[in-house]
């Protein structure tokens, strides 16, 4: 074992933390251990130097990861592979009520068909992935104390390919949210893309606000929490303005999912909540909260975190920054018959096992449902 004298080090430590000297440049090479691959020459006793030092305690890196994907999963089937949503795609007409309009001898039709006028979509596609990973138990017996230890060692292993599986989902997940924002962007219909920037220089005059300095800007951020709000209310009303389809749909609030940029919630709550008494009149719609739509990038800027660079189902190409926030109808999109196993060979020669852990499942989108995208351009 290595052992390094630190008496400099904690001296100089100790008058920084009393006020008695600067803030100086300390060397920490030999005091934190980043630790080591492998047991190298210092590995053994100070005593007599040929003692190898034993394993005290060992530690499995075994932190299970849920995720931070919204929630669509969909109830699942066993059989069928096809998914079927049918719809009244127009709402009846009214006609005249003749039992106001009698006249004498007249004949009053009552045996004319009316068919509801019904829509169907069919969903018949699947993703599917598999992660494989062999086990060992022979050849690695060696390198524990005891049983306990190497449960302990292949427990951290499953859970690394959850935590795999989990972030693999995530990703398609968002991919799937990245489609319906893209197909409601292509569209272009200003009330359901929603330039919240462009809405407020409108509004306000304020020609001056960029995109970048937004989401810092308390006055925007009451206007953005302002229609953002009105569109909570909006969706919940039948109307054929808020999805692509241009079908009459409603939303109501248990049926809605509302997904937002975290770095736009922590900004109204840092530049707007925490100075504000009566925060119910500001206080942004709950909801759920992503740290961004496609990636983070190399340094987690907005334009990295607020922008999506797809082709969408329908082929189209849209790339945007700023993008805010979302809100869908529960039906709109989701992951359909997720099916998850896993399939194990025993490969006697080399004492192992393979095992591949597999997934499918069918990621669908509706742009007949409500959907409505937030975001800031500078360019209207």
């Amino acid at each position: 074992m290595q052992v390094n004298q630190v008496y400099s080090l904690v001296n100089t430590a100790t008058q920084e933390i009393l006020g008695n000297a600067a803030v100086l440049n300390e060397d920490l090479s030999n005091v934190v251990d980043v630790g080591t691959e492998i047991f190298n020459a210092n590995a053994v006793d100070r005593y007599v130097k040929s003692l190898v030092n034993h394993i005290g305690r060992v530690i499995f890196v075994n932190r299970p990861y849920s995720g931070r994907a919204p929630s669509v999963l969909m109830d699942g089937w066993e059989f069928g592979s096809v998914l079927e949503k049918v719809t009244i795609s127009k709402l009846p007409e009214a006609t005249e009520n003749e039992s106001w309009e009698l006249t004498d001898g007249a004949v009053y039709e009552m045996s004319q068909f009316n068919a509801p006028k019904v829509s169907a979509k069919f969903f018949n596609s699947r993703v599917t992935f598999e992660i494989e990973m062999s086990f060992a138990e022979r050849q690695v017996k060696q390198s524990f104390s005891n049983a306990e230890q190497l449960n302990g060692f292949v427990s951290m292993i499953y859970t690394a390919i959850e935590k795999s599986m989990t972030v693999k989902l995530d990703s398609l997940v968002m991919r799937t949210i990245n489609a319906g924002i893209g197909e409601t962007l292509v569209d272009n219909n200003k009330l359901t893309a929603v330039n919240l920037l462009a809405n407020y220089k409108s509004a306000t005059g304020n020609t001056s606000l960029t995109a970048e300095k937004a989401i810092t800007d308390p006055d925007f951020i009451r206007y953005a929490a302002y229609q953002m709000g009105l569109y909570v209310d909006r969706l919940g009303t039948l109307s054929s303005l808020f999805n692509v389809g241009g079908t009459d749909k409603f939303t109501p609030r248990d049926r809605l999912h509302f997904v937002m940029l975290s770095d736009f919630r922590a900004a109204a709550d840092v530049y707007l909540q925490s100075g504000t008494f009566h925060d119910e009149y500001t206080k942004l719609p709950d909801a759920e909260t992503v740290p961004y739509w496609q990636g983070s990038g190399q340094d987690y800027s907005f334009e990295n975190i607020s922008k999506i660079d797809i082709k969408t189902p329908s082929n189209n190409t849209i790339t945007q920054t700023g993008i805010l926030a979302c809100m869908f109808d529960r039906d709109a999109l989701g992951v359909s018959n997720m099916d998850r196993r896993v399939t194990s060979f025993y490969n006697g020669k080399g004492e192992f096992y393979n095992n591949w852990f597999k997934m499918d499942a069918g990621y669908f989108l509706d742009t007949n449902e409500n959907f409505v995208v937030f975001y800031v351009a500078d360019a209207t």
